[in-house]
């Protein structure tokens, strides 16, 4: 079995005008190969290809020129969609079933048994915290809620491929950091993960590898901490250094020929302190 998951070979889409004029050529020649059980992120700019190539991996859509493989089959393979999980970046789910109506029917499609629909829906809806709510419409749900539907929706056939298309868009950051922290969970269980966003910070806490795209073309590809390094600098991280011997600190590396380019207090992420903040809030209640 390959360990690549998906392969694209000079995958190219351009769109055209009623008379078959060229229009917009949205993705240009993306060679790609994502492996087996990495978390691999797709970033650009609004306008870049990303939910076009997204689109072409799913088979929604047909490729001007090129190829791609997802697990090994063609994108249009309707055997190979049991394996795979989708979630876009706007939940169309209908509006007047409830939580638990909505995976039942989506369990029917992937020809899931009563028991094993009942099942997974009993776990999914326990893993997004939707008990309490299994039984309202999804029109009075927030967004956030509707979000976590969507992504059990995804989950539901316990797929080895899931696609993400801006995860965490519009969620308040409890819900992202749970996005965040599934999808490694996710990892660690083997599964791969292929998503496309705009938040750079979520890409780069969960991402093994990302590709950059503009304007159609694929400009930079590889494992995020290599990308993210800065070459001939190097980064430590003191506790409990007294004050008075900080001085002596700099100076010896002065010495062994480093230049110090900045001190301070190290500083946490704000999607931390916020995270911590209302922790201790719940605490204190």
């Amino acid at each position: 079995m390959s360990d690549n998951v998906i392969e694209t070979v000079d995958l190219t889409k351009v769109y055209r005008d009623f008379w078959g004029r060229a229009r917009l050529q949205a993705l240009d020649r993306l060679n790609l190969t994502v492996e087996r059980g990495e978390v691999f992120g797709l970033l650009g700019p609004n306008g870049s290809g990303k939910t076009t190539t997204m689109k072409l991996l799913l088979g929604l859509i047909f490729p001007t020129r090129g190829s791609a493989r997802v697990l090994g089959c063609p994108p249009t393979d309707v055997g190979m969609k049991r394996r795979i999980g989708f979630l876009p970046e706007e939940s169309y789910l209908y509006r007047y079933l409830n939580a638990e109506e909505t995976l039942d029917f989506f369990g029917r499609i992937f020809g899931m048994s009563r028991d094993e629909r009942r099942r997974r829906t009993d776990e999914l809806l326990d893993r997004f915290d939707l008990q309490a709510a299994r039984k309202r419409p999804l029109r009075e749900y927030s967004k956030g809620m509707v979000r976590r539907v969507g992504f059990a929706q995804a989950l539901l056939n316990d797929p080895e491929l899931l696609f993400l298309d801006e995860p965490t868009s519009g969620l308040d950051p409890i819900v992202s950091r749970g996005i965040k922290d599934l999808v490694l969970d996710l990892r660690r269980r083997g599964k791969t993960v292929f998503m496309s966003s705009h938040l750079l910070a979520d890409v780069q806490d969960v991402c093994d590898r990302i590709a950059i795209l503009h304007e159609g073309t694929l400009r930079r590809t590889g494992p995020v901490r290599d990308l993210l390094a800065i070459a001939d600098t190097l980064q430590v991280t003191v506790e409990h250094l007294p004050a008075d011997r900080q001085e002596s600190v700099l100076e010896a590396i002065r010495q062994a020929g480093g230049q110090v380019q900045s001190v301070g207090p190290a500083r946490d992420t704000l999607e931390s302190l916020f995270l911590k903040t209302v922790r201790e809030e719940k605490d204190e209640s």
